[in-house]
């Protein structure tokens, strides 16, 4: 038994992130089982590398004092997303066992959504004072918690953000050289609000290493590294993919039943309503399709044509805004570039369309209505991809939330009328 913690202990300690994933699949009781048979330091390494859902629902069944000492091992910034996991009651049971500095910095921390810069960055930052020399920047610098240092940042006698200094130039400086001599004044910072997609917009844009994060009054408060601007970026397109079929956005894989009950079941009511908007569109024709059945069985080909091209569109123009590609002056420009796209697909599809559809019934009315249909179609769900997100975004609204469900209720809904409609109308071609 011995030899199997000391095996499990080494992977835990050469491994963490390994660690980590493997804790994710087991059920809350065998985790807590694995963590209290390692010691502290290692239950921080784990527990850092855990999503926050997960280290909440263990920190959930574990005693208050034993849950207290997890948190205090954490770093500020996960230790705040998992307390949010954490039932009211617990969080502040939770917080008022810790330091009264650790549990100010967490309660501050909690203030920012994890959606904004506040909720990514990382507090403990290192900075110096502007006023004084390098040597002395040295000293404080060997005196501060070991931690990766990409910029130094300068600050003034407020603790606001004055400039950056690279550590090249600090370690090759005269000792008696000030740091507000060697440091670049021009320094792009966000403030703590700022929306996350608009912070990883820049982070990639400009290849940031860092990006510091500034308060209202504009005082150094915390800095989002790259590392963790990627693994916002991996989880911001995922919560995105979840959120446009209507899953909810913090939703995993091992999420228990009620919870993804719970996100899933509101948006599959609004399926269902438009599902039964597009079905009575169907119940309007149902005397054309009595007199000519083979429209029934040419029903899908429209509209999942249209769905197709939906899809495209919206894909393109969610990328778009996510990556700020959009604006509000080419809004226009993007959903008619949509629309045109839409035609010209649905030009050369209805052709091949039409081809085989005439070789199949021999009846120039059902080809003639369907190549209209599949035109009609295409670009109202060109136009329809690209206006969903752009004005659910323009409402303040995410345009990742459920627009595919909004997308195919569109397709589905003209394509049956513009389908069945042209049927009613060419009826004479149709049975003559």
């Amino acid at each position: 038994m011995k030899t199997l913690e000391s095996l499990v202990r080494t992977f835990v300690e050469t491994h963490p992130k390994d660690a980590a994933n493997a804790l994710e699949q087991v059920e809350q009781d065998e985790a807590i089982k694995v963590l209290d048979r390692l010691p502290s330091r290692l239950n921080g390494l784990v527990l850092e590398r855990l999503t926050p859902q997960k280290a909440g629902s263990i920190l959930e069944g574990l005693e208050p004092s034993r849950a207290q000492e997890l948190l205090a091992g954490m770093s500020p910034r996960q230790a705040s997303l998992v307390l949010q996991y954490l039932e009211p009651s617990r969080r502040e049971e939770a917080l008022a066992g810790l330091p009264g500095a650790k549990a100010r910095e967490l309660r501050e921390l909690m203030l920012y959504p994890p959606e904004t810069a506040g909720g990514m960055m990382e507090p403990r930052v290192a900075s110096i004072p502007m006023d004084i020399n390098v040597q002395s920047a040295i000293g404080l610098l060997r005196k501060a918690p070991r931690q990766t240092l990409f910029y130094l940042y300068v600050t003034d006698q407020d603790g606001k953000l004055a400039g950056v200094l690279n550590m090249r130039n600090l370690l090759l400086a005269s000792p008696r050289d000030t740091i507000d001599s060697l440091m670049s004044h021009e320094i792009m910072s966000v403030p703590a609000t700022m929306d996350r997609q608009e912070v990883l917009t820049l982070i990639r844009r400009h290849r940031f290493l860092a990006l510091p994060v500034v308060d209202a009054d504009g005082r150094l408060i915390g800095v989002i590294k790259h590392d963790e601007a990627l693994r916002a970026g991996e989880e911001e397109a995922f919560e995105d993919l979840q959120k446009m079929v209507g899953a909810g956005g913090d939703e995993r894989a091992l999420s228990p039943v009620y919870t993804v009950v719970k996100r899933r079941l509101p948006w599959l009511y609004v399926n269902l309503v438009t599902a039964f908007a597009a079905a009575a569109v169907v119940g309007v024709f149902e005397g054309v399709i009595q007199k000519v059945t083979a429209l029934a069985v040419l029903l899908p080909i429209v509209s999942g044509q249209g769905g197709n091209t939906g899809a495209q569109a919206l894909a393109v123009v969610m990328r778009g805004l996510a990556l700020r590609e959009i604006l509000t002056g080419s809004a226009k420009r993007v959903i008619m570039k949509e629309a045109m796209a839409g035609l010209l697909n649905g030009i050369a599809v209805a052709v091949a369309t039409s081809a085989a559809v005439w070789v199949w019934s021999r009846n120039v009315g059902i080809t003639l209505v369907i190549g209209l249909a599949m035109i009609v179609n295409m670009v109202v769900a060109g136009l329809s991809g690209a206006a969903i997100p752009i004005v659910l975004r323009a409402l303040n609204r995410d345009p990742a939330q459920s627009s595919s469900i909004f997308l195919t209720t569109v397709t589905d809904v003209v394509g049956f009328a513009a389908f069945l409609g042209f049927a009613a109308a060419f009826m004479p071609l149709l049975v003559g």
